[in-house]
């Protein structure tokens, strides 16, 4: 299974990177390559395109309907609709029960009461797998001010041929139960520290450095990967912040970054 990082700032796009959005990659036992993304954020469905041709998508997951996680569906949705010989209408896309209506209201040339985007929608439900070819991802709900989840997904190992590994991806949460079923010893745990202790105080909404590295301890997870910084905060804070918690790998998102497990 390979990671790669489409964008990683908090909130909005930033001058370096879009907002979030992921693309896990893997090949099945035949050699047939399947690729999914999780979130597609502002500004992230041009980057995405240089990474993998949408139609060879094979799955769209969101983990919530705030902008900085889905907006670039719309690209995604007009791309379907207008290229010649997409034929995306099958791909699925889970997320939140609210997504069709969001996505329409969304487009502009959409009546904001019609289903949104020529896809096959589904809802993510606690604990319940979904699979897609050779990954199977998991949902738990997380802590944020809307209905938002996290990930386990497990897929064949680049690494170890013949092993199964699990990435964890905690979407935008504050600490909670679910946090710590994403990031039970996962092999590499993709979490959010939007939030910089003692300035930001307000719970329920992100994740500190200092509580995504408790988080990553807790869990006993093998690497960490911290994303979804705002681009006004300080990086090297957050990350000596995690550092604290956790000794184990850590590093920060970057726009093209790529992580094999």
């Amino acid at each position: 299974m390979r990671l790669v990082i489409i964008g990683c700032t908090g909130s909005l796009a930033g001058p370096e990177s879009p907002a979030s959005s992921y693309l896990l990659q893997t090949r099945d036992s035949d050699g047939r390559l399947w690729s999914i993304a999780l979130d597609l954020g502002s500004g992230a469905f041009g980057p995405l395109q240089a990474m993998v041709p949408p139609e060879a998508l094979d799955f769209v997951g969101l983990s919530h309907l705030h902008p900085d996680h889905c907006a670039d569906l719309t690209g995604l949705a007009v791309y379907a609709k207008y290229r010649p010989g997409a034929a995306m209408s099958s791909l699925p896309v889970y997320g939140p029960a609210d997504t069709p209506r969001q996505l329409a209201a969304l487009q502009y040339a959409h009546d904001p009461t019609s289903e949104g985007g020529d896809f096959h929608y589904g809802w993510w439900s606690e604990g319940q797998p979904v699979g897609i070819g050779p990954f199977e991802i998991t949902p738990y709900q997380m802590l944020h001010p809307v209905e938002t989840w996290g990930f386990r997904v497990a897929g064949p190992s680049d690494l170890r041929p013949g092993r199964q590994v699990v990435l964890g991806y905690t979407g935008d949460t504050d600490t909670t139960p679910g946090l710590a079923k994403v990031a039970r010893d996962v092999d590499l745990l993709l979490i959010e520290a939007a939030f910089e202790e003692g300035r930001d105080v307000v719970r329920g909404i992100h994740l500190t450095g200092q509580r995504a590295g408790e988080a990553a301890a807790e869990g006993q997870a093998r690497r960490v990967v911290v994303t979804h910084l705002p681009p006004w905060n300080d990086p090297e804070i957050t990350l000596n912040a995690v550092r604290q918690a956790y000794d184990g790998p850590v590093y920060l998102a970057r726009r093209g970054a790529s992580y094999q497990l």
